[in-house]
């Protein structure tokens, strides 16, 4: 357990480790609360449970923004953690975050549960206002303060981890390399975790007040009716705010693998020039790509939707070049020992690398008018998702609280692992080969020619709960352990 308490810290420093280390098992454990979710509206769909279509939509908005918010949670987890080897943190800033956040989920879980609010998690301004009487105004006004204390807690985060590395390196620039960019050498070169979080704090926080803003004139919409907003700036407004914030948490979970992997195959993982650049554009590419989702709204300029077919091509090069190339230079040839959290890490890079393949076919203008409106998108992010960032948050996870007297990928943890990895990868294969087949998502029911798809689908989500019920519940044993062990 070193790795998660190291022996010659602080009691303020140890405070800071056991306070992000919770909220990681949090995450996990949310992860699994919204599996089973997504196992009960699939089985509904597929008819093997009746569950009533007002509550399908009830559960789809939980699901939908506890997922994120869980993958927003670990990221951040991740992060916090991992920077802290390199920059001084205020644990009360993230203690702070840690309650702000939660209070918003309260707030999120009571207009959905209490109110009934069921418009998922987009909050696609004026839905909020005209349920057609399946919700009050009150419990939209409570769903959306909850989305906000939750943003206004991920600012709380970033301006904190931006203050730290600023007090570190001077600017943010510095943080990400830019003198070594243009001059090609600079002093004090940042590492390759301080460069992508330098990165995510930039984007998410332009992100995360975008979404706020359109947030704040929701509520007053409808409290004050007539204060009104262009719809089609909403829609902008609220998808650049979901893009950017959950290809953020990705981002975030990634600096585990740059500052763990390392340590099993012996080589650091180096800033270099090219490096800094693939992270520079990282930074323009995600804050550009959302159109791709807007292609259906005629409506948009014909320049945007270009600009977000023509970024989507482009946009998964970075990840390509620096990451996932990057990973396999650094464990070939390095007699690489594998177990459970190094297997977890590698194979979250490559679900991650995989995901970029459907989201790039969903971009081009011509598919996407027959496929953005089917389960063909839902495959597309959950690939992102359960075979990425959430892969990667477990792989932490595992390294957290491994025992560094023994490195070896025992029988148990590897009929997890393969358990988790084939069911994640079947059930979001289920979810592709259902939108080729043009079946629609979003909906509650679905008809009798479609229950195969949804069965088989259910049978491998269980596959993929049966091995994160494993690693959350590993860690939740381990941890408690380390942390009452004197």
């Amino acid at each position: 357990m070193a790795n998660a308490f190291p022996t010659r810290a602080s009691p303020v420093a140890l405070m800071a480790e056991k306070i992000a280390l919770i909220a990681l098992l949090l995450a996990g454990a949310v992860f699994l609360l919204m599996m089973l979710i997504g196992l009960a509206m699939i089985a509904a769909q597929g008819n093997i449970v009746t569950i009533d279509p007002a509550v399908f939509y009830r559960l789809m908005t939980a699901h939908g923004a506890g997922m994120v918010g869980a993958a927003g949670l670990s990221g951040a987890a991740i992060m916090w953690h991992f920077i802290g080897r390199h920059v001084s943190l205020n644990t009360t800033v993230f203690v702070a975050f840690l309650a702000i956040f939660l209070l918003g989920v309260v707030l999120i879980l009571g207009g959905i549960f209490i109110g009934g609010f069921g418009a998922a998690w987009t909050f696609l301004y004026p839905l909020p206002a005209h349920s057609g009487g399946a919700w009050e105004i009150s419990a939209a006004v409570t769903y959306l303060l909850g989305l906000t204390a939750v943003g206004v807690a991920f600012l709380i985060f970033y301006l904190e981890t931006g203050r730290a590395i600023v007090s570190r390196y001077g600017t943010l620039s510095n943080a990400m390399a830019w003198p070594l960019i243009i001059h090609g050498h600079m002093d004090n070169v940042p590492p390759p975790a301080i460069i992508a979080a330098s990165t995510v704090i930039i984007f998410n926080t332009i992100g995360t007040v975008v979404g706020a803003a359109v947030l704040v004139i929701s509520l007053v919409n409808l409290i004050v009716p007539a204060f009104t907003i262009d719809p089609l700036m909403a829609k902008n407004m609220t998808y650049f705010f979901g893009h950017v914030f959950i290809n953020a948490t990705i981002y975030m979970a990634v600096i585990g693998v740059y500052e763990i992997i390392p340590e099993y195959t012996g080589r650091p993982w180096k800033s270099s020039r090219i490096f800094a650049i693939a992270w520079s554009s990282i930074l323009l590419f995600v804050m550009a790509v959302y159109p791709h989702h807007l292609l259906q709204d005629t409506v948009m300029p014909a320049w945007a939707l270009v600009m977000g077919q023509i970024v989507s091509y482009l946009s998964g090069l970075p990840l390509l070049a620096v990451t996932a190339f990057g990973l396999l230079g650094y464990v070939r040839g390095s007699s690489m020992k594998w177990d459970l959290a190094s297997s977890l890490l590698f194979a979250g890079v490559f679900g991650w690398s995989i995901g970029v393949i459907p989201a790039v076919i969903d971009g081009m203008i011509s598919v996407n008018k027959l496929m953005h409106n089917t389960l063909w998108v839902p495959g597309h992010f959950h690939t992102y998702l359960l075979l990425g960032e959430v892969a990667m948050s477990f792989g932490v996870m595992a390294w957290l609280v491994r025992d560094e007297k023994i490195v070896a990928f025992d029988s148990v943890d590897r009929v997890a692992f393969w358990a988790y990895m084939t069911g994640a990868l079947a059930f979001t294969l289920t979810f592709l080969v259902s939108g080729a087949m043009s079946i629609p998502r979003r909906w509650a029911v679905h008809a009798p020619e479609w229950f195969a798809q949804d069965r088989m689908g259910a049978a491998f989500a269980v596959l993929t709960i049966v091995g994160a019920a494993y690693f959350v519940v590993r860690y939740a044993t381990r941890l408690a352990g380390a942390i009452t062990r004197p």
